[in-house]
C-alpha cells in the first residue's frame, strides 16, 4: 500500500479560552487554498456560534471519526478535520482511518452570527485538550468562533509552532473521492422526527468485534420509524456496520430529525453504502457508511470510468476554472458557461472529485466546491486498476470486434469483454466475484479506453474529410 507522510503546521494549538463577554473558540488553520491563492494560515470566520453546545458536540463527532478505525481497531489513525468556507456556511469534514466512514458537519447561516464567512479549504487543529474543553461547553455560554489566526498573530508570529506528521495512504485519498461519487447516486429514503430518530439510533449496537462481523443489515421505512428487515426489499436502506454510527450519539439530545439516504435497491440486492444525516439547530451532521465495515470506500471503483477518458480530463480543466467556492454547484449553469453538455459536466465533476476539488451534499443533492489540502492528484496516478488498464492498452493487448472485446492479460490468459446494454461484463475472476458492484475490472476499462480512442480517431478523420471538401 502506497503511503506518505502528510505534514500540517499551525501557528499555535487550537484552544477554548475565556474572553470578554463569553468564551472564544480559536480553531487554528494550516496551509490551504483560497480564491487569492495558497495561504499558510487562512482565516474563514470570526463571529458567534448561535448554538454553542450543539456546535461543540457536532465538532467532537467529526473529530471522533477522524481519529477512529472501525475495522482493525488496534491500528490507530488521526488526521485533522478539513474545514471549508463556502461564503454562506462552514463545512467540517473527516474520514476514518479504516476508509469506511465519511463525516461532514455543515454549519449553516442560522448557526453563525456576526461575521462573514470566507472562501477556501484547509486543515483545522483539533487536539486532546480542546476536545476536553469542548465537552464542557454549557448551553447558555456565549461562544465566539474564530476559524484561522487573529490578524495580529499573522503579522507578528514567525513560523509555525505546532507541526504534525501523519501517514496518508493512497487508499485514504481514493476513499475520500469515492465517497462523494457514491453519495451522488443517493436519494432521500426516510425522514424520522426527533423522538423516533433518537429512539432508533440509541437502540443500535455500540461496537465490538461481534457487531462488526454481523454483516449488513437492512431497514425499511415504517410510519415514523425504521423497521429492520432480513433482506433487501424495494424501498429498503442498507445499514452496514451500524456500530459505525456511534459518533452520532454525541448530538442525539439536540436532534430535530434524522434523514436517511441511499440508492434504489431491488429484491436480493447486495449491500450498499448509505448516508445518515442528523438535523440540528442551524446545522447538519452526516455520516456516510461504506457497504461493509471491513470494506473501505477506496475500492468501490465509482470514479474509474471518468478517470479513463481524455475528454473528461480536458473538461475537468475547463470546469475547474469556473468553480468559485460555491456552496451549491449548479450543473446547468456550468453547462451554459462552458458549452458542454450536462452529462460531460457531471463526468468532469466526478474527475474533479478524485483530486478533492468537489464534494457532494446529499441534503441539497448538489456538489460543492472545495480543495482538499493533500497531494490528491496522486489518486489517479496510483489507482491500481486504472494503471493496469493503461498498461494493457499501451501493450496492444486489446482487440475489438463489435460488441465483443478480447484482452490478453500479462499472464497470457485471454479475457472476453461483452457490451450488454452499455454495461461491460468480463470473463475474469474480478467480474465473477463482484458483477460490477465495485466498478469495472481492468479489462473492461482497457476496452472502454480503446473504444473511446477509436471513436475520437473517427471523429478527427471525419473533420479532416469535411475540411477537404
Amino acid at each position: 500500500m502506497t503511503r506518505s507522510l502528510q505534514a500540517v503546521a499551525y501557528r499555535r494549538p487550537s484552544v477554548l479560552e475565556s474572553a470578554a463577554g463569553g468564551q472564544l473558540l480559536g480553531l487554528e488553520t494550516s496551509r490551504g487554498a483560497t480564491p487569492t491563492g495558497v495561504k499558510d494560515h487562512p482565516q474563514f470566520f470570526a463571529g458567534f456560534l448561535t448554538f454553542p453546545q450543539v456546535a461543540s458536540a457536532a465538532l467532537l463527532a467529526v473529530a471522533d471519526v477522524a481519529a477512529a478505525r472501525y475495522y482493525q481497531q488496534q491500528l490507530r489513525a488521526s488526521l485533522d478535520p478539513v474545514v471549508t468556507g463556502n461564503g454562506d456556511r462552514l463545512r467540517f469534514e473527516s474520514f476514518s482511518g479504516c476508509c469506511g466512514v465519511y463525516a461532514r458537519l455543515d454549519v449553516l447561516e442560522p448557526g453563525l452570527d456576526g461575521g462573514e464567512v470566507g472562501h477556501g479549504t484547509t486543515n483545522v487543529d483539533v487536539n486532546n485538550p480542546l476536545r476536553e474543553a469542548l465537552s464542557r461547553i454549557g448551553s447558555d455560554d456565549p461562544l465566539h468562533l474564530r476559524v484561522g489566526p487573529e490578524e495580529l498573530a499573522v503579522t507578528t508570529m514567525d513560523g509555525p509552532v505546532v507541526e504534525k506528521k501523519v501517514p496518508l495512504p493512497d487508499r485514504w485519498l481514493r476513499g475520500f473521492a469515492e465517497a462523494q461519487v457514491i453519495a451522488a447516486g443517493f436519494d432521500l429514503r426516510a425522514e424520522l422526527p426527533a423522538a423516533d430518530a433518537v429512539r432508533f439510533l440509541r437502540a443500535l449496537p455500540r461496537g465490538g468485534a461481534r457487531a462488526a462481523s454481523a454483516g449488513p443489515r437492512w431497514v425499511v421505512p415504517s410510519g415514523n420509524t425504521l423497521r429492520p428487515t432480513t433482506r433487501a426489499v424495494p424501498g429498503a436502506v442498507c445499514l452496514p456496520g451500524p456500530e459505525r454510527l456511534i459518533a452520532l450519539q454525541r448530538v442525539l439530545r439536540h436532534a430535530t430529525a434524522l434523514r436517511v439516504y441511499g440508492p434504489a435497491v431491488a429484491g436480493g440486492a447486495a449491500a450498499t453504502a448509505s448516508a445518515w444525516e442528523v438535523v440540528l439547530p442551524g446545522m447538519r451532521l452526516t455520516l456516510t457508511l461504506s457497504p461493509d465495515a471491513s470494506r473501505g470506500f477506496s475500492g468501490e471503483g465509482g470514479v474509474l470510468d471518468a478517470l479513463a477518458t481524455d475528454e473528461a480530463a480536458e473538461d475537468a480543466e475547463l470546469i475547474s476554472v469556473l468553480l468559485a467556492w460555491e456552496p451549491r454547484v449548479d450543473v446547468a449553469d456550468l453547462a451554459s458557461a462552458s458549452g458542454l453538455t450536462p452529462e460531460r459536466v457531471r463526468a468532469a465533476l466526478i474527475r474533479l472529485g478524485t483530486s478533492g476539488r468537489v464534494g457532494y451534499d446529499t441534503a441539497e443533492a448538489a456538489y460543492f466546491h472545495r480543495e482538499l489540502p493533500y497531494d490528491a492528484e496522486r489518486v489517479e496516478r496510483h489507482n491500481p486498476r486504472l494503471r493496469s488498464a493503461r498498461a494493457l492498452v499501451a501493450a496492444g493487448a486489446v482487440a475489438l470486434d463489435g460488441a465483443l472485446g478480447t484482452v490478453t492479460a500479462e499472464d497470457g490468459h485471454v479475457h472476453r469483454v461483452r457490451d450488454e446494454a452499455g454495461v461491460l461484463s468480463c470473463s475474469c475472476l474480478w467480474w465473477a466475484k463482484y458483477r460490477g458492484g465495485r466498478g469495472p475490472c481492468k479489462h473492461a476499462l482497457a476496452v472502454r479506453m480503446v473504444r473511446r480512442g477509436d471513436a475520437a480517431a473517427e471523429r478527427d478523420m471525419a473533420r479532416v474529410e469535411a475540411d477537404a471538401r
